[in-house]
């Protein structure tokens, strides 16, 4: 009789906890940034406009690039339509003040993850890693890396002017010498017209100008300095990370695999290959 009086208090205890459980959960789903996005029916992301390959405007007057399909993405997980996204266009300044004052679910804008930032907006997983390469001439008497570094100080690198320029390129060619110029479009000029052997650039624009232009530029195949490309987030709001964080993981490793792929092969010129089945990379 205790037995079978305990066995029924057990089962109230057990119910009593799913209840408050499925409460807790079911309230959480229906409050914060993701219900509200959802309730609205459209993503509202701040990005930029005049970065190739990332944002930009291309010849149709029409947004593009990798942050663009991005954001598409997340918003195919929203509502099953990649283009309810309504853009904000942002300069790098504004990327965190408009997610601190509400003025955007979210920012996809090649933003470098750094522990400072991460104190003041909650970052996704990364979508993308970014670090410095080198762009050859095609035709040029240095073919790579390798060419490059044996030149010693024989080597004319362009990189856009900064006070750690001479450090950045002298942290793969200790011997070269640095040409730096006030835009980054006159050190590619500079390579372009012979003033420089190669230039210090990001990878991303390194690829998306190959890709442009293979039989202007080769890569070096070599970079270093990398750095994380990621989304940011208002702080705060764990649902609405955990949710941004399982599409970009699906993007990259799972049943969106292609649409990610694709993306990759369009601004960077790389094919990506599958995800290994079985163990989760």
């Amino acid at each position: 009789m205790r037995k079978r009086h305990l066995f029924k208090a057990v089962l109230a205890v057990a119910s009593l906890i799913a209840t408050t459980v499925t409460g807790v959960s079911h309230a959480n789903a229906a409050s914060g940034t993701l219900q509200t996005v959802l309730d609205r029916g459209v993503l509202i992301v701040g990005t930029g406009s005049g970065n190739p390959p990332w944002h930009f405007i291309d010849k149709s007057g029409k947004l593009v690039g990798m942050d663009i399909d991005v954001a598409g993405m997340i918003a195919k997980g929203l509502f099953g339509d990649a283009s309810k996204v309504q853009f904000v266009q942002q300069a790098s300044d504004a990327r965190i003040p408009n997610l601190v004052t509400d003025k955007i679910d979210i920012t996809c804008q090649f933003m470098t993850v750094h522990a400072v930032r991460a104190q003041q907006v909650a970052f996704t997983i990364p979508y993308y890693r970014e670090g410095v390469g080198l762009i050859i001439k095609k035709g040029s008497k240095y073919k790579n890396y390798a060419d490059l570094l044996k030149a010693g100080n024989k080597a004319k690198i362009a990189i856009l002017q900064n006070v750690q320029s001479n450090d950045y390129v002298h942290a793969a060619l200790p011997k070269a010498k640095v040409l730096q110029y006030p835009e980054s479009n006159l050190a590619i000029a500079a390579v372009d017209s012979g003033r420089a052997d190669a230039a210090a650039y990001d990878q991303s624009s390194i690829s998306w100008l190959v890709a442009q232009s293979p039989n202007k530029y080769v890569d070096s195949g070599y970079g270093w300095m990398p750095q994380s490309y990621s989304c940011a987030l208002k702080q705060g709001d764990q649902v609405w990370l955990n949710f941004v964080n399982q599409v970009l993981h699906e993007a990259m490793y799972g049943v969106e695999f292609d649409a990610y792929k694709a993306s990759f092969k369009k601004w960077f010129g790389v094919t990506l290959p599958p995800p290994h089945i079985g163990f989760p990379g």
